[in-house]
């Protein structure tokens, strides 16, 4: 890594594809701003945002620090900040911030800065991570503390402003750099969403166009069904919450088994076990999400769909309930149910490729496929190892 001249500062952003990168390029329109602004003195920082999967096939920090080193050995970058969707974890801890002043970089995992308010939250700490890399260390420049107009309280103003998140207890806490982490029960709520929001589970819904259909045949046939009427009119309000809970768990469940997107591991070690759990609570909620934001636009639809074809001379001859708002309502919802279950078989139509692309973000997609491709190696050595001893035995 080559130094830029003494007044400018060289910023790179070195996002996984996907998600990181957008948040990257969102992160880069005002951060030299802001920067110099903090700093003072007339120090410009550039910014150059790079889009590369530097996870691929690893989620060790150690390893990723190492390997974005001698990426960015050779370039013209003072300071470099790496951010992942992927969930990292170091000593048991789920790692939120790993910074580096040896080489002078940051690793950023988007995950542990949970689900909401992800964009500021990750320019902050991507703020405070540069201006901590970019102050000059106390043996460095033979400045002091107090010649710098840099602050460098980076990691205690981290810690305030995004509790749970603390300093890693077991991590080397020295003036090479610092790290944060979360634990707890908070810290496992906020990587979970956090993994869930870098999933964009809205996505399912195109996702799903051959189960949507099947579900909006489902309910326009149900709608003008005198046997649905009568159903509906006499369902109490428990009945219709069990019966839309149900018809979203047979969806979710549905497309959990036929799509393959349950992760487990062969590893025994308790840490390879709470990883797969957390991997698959995201699924699960992802998919869910997904599957109510259908749920929701099947119920709309077929609420304007009552409204227009539905007469209430003749649902009042069969029912013996007047047609009001609320038959209207409790039509739709009856429906939505029996239109989501149909929805469930109708989604047996579609590619496990193009659900797994909908439920997942991209680098989620990689590290499902390495981890499927080791499987798959690894049972090819036994295999092989187990012919080779029969052949031994047969000898």
């Amino acid at each position: 890594m080559r130094m830029s001249s003494q007044d400018v500062t060289v910023v790179a952003l070195l996002a996984d594809p996907d998600a990181p990168t957008e948040i990257a390029r969102h992160i880069a329109r005002t951060l030299p701003d802001r920067l110099a602004d903090r700093w003072g003195k007339g120090r410009r920082f550039d910014v150059e945002v790079i889009s590369e999967p530097f996870t691929a096939g690893t989620e060790d920090p150690s390893t990723l620090v190492r390997r974005i080193a001698e990426r960015v050995e050779e370039e013209d970058w003072d300071v470099v900040v790496a951010l992942t969707d992927l969930p990292l974890h170091t000593h048991g801890r789920k790692l939120v911030v790993d910074v580096s002043h040896e080489h002078a970089l940051a690793l950023l995992s988007l995950p542990a800065l949970g689900g909401l308010r992800l964009q500021s939250r990750a320019r902050r700490v991507v703020e405070e991570a540069v201006l901590s890399l970019a102050s000059p260390r106390p043996d460095e420049a033979g400045e002091s503390s107090a010649d710098r107009s840099a602050d460098r309280s980076a990691p205690e103003r981290i810690a305030s402003r995004f509790a749970p998140v603390h300093a890693d207890p077991a991590g080397e806490q020295d003036s090479a750099g610092w790290r944060y982490v979360v634990s707890g029960p908070r810290g496992y709520l906020r990587v979970l969403s956090g993994m869930v929001r870098a999933n964009r589970p809205w996505r399912l819904v195109p996702g799903l166009s051959k189960a949507l259909a099947a579900a909006l045949a489902t309910g326009a046939v149900a709608t003008v069904n005198s046997t649905i009427w009568t159903l509906s009119v006499s369902l109490s309000t428990p009945r219709l919450v069990i019966a839309m809970v149900g018809s979203l768990a047979l969806m979710i469940g549905w497309l959990i088994v036929d799509a393959h997107l349950w992760h487990r591991t062969d590893k025994a070690l308790p840490q390879a076990k709470k990883r797969a759990v957390l991997y698959n609570a995201s699924t699960v909620l992802t998919v869910a999400i997904g599957v109510i934001i259908c749920y929701v636009g099947l119920l709309a639809v077929n609420l304007v769909w009552a409204l227009f074809i539905l007469n209430g001379q003749a649902f009042s001859s069969l029912t013996r309930s007047p047609l009001h708002a609320a038959e209207y309502w409790t039509l739709a919802w009856f429906v939505a149910s029996v239109a989501t279950a149909g929805g469930a078989l109708g989604s047996g139509l579609e590619s496990d490729e193009a659900i797994r692309a909908a439920a997942y973000s991209k680098r989620e997609q990689e590290r499902r496929n390495t981890l499927h491709d080791s499987h798959d190696e690894q049972g090819d050595h036994d295999e092989q190892d187990d012919h080779d001893d029969r052949n031994d035995r047969g000898d």
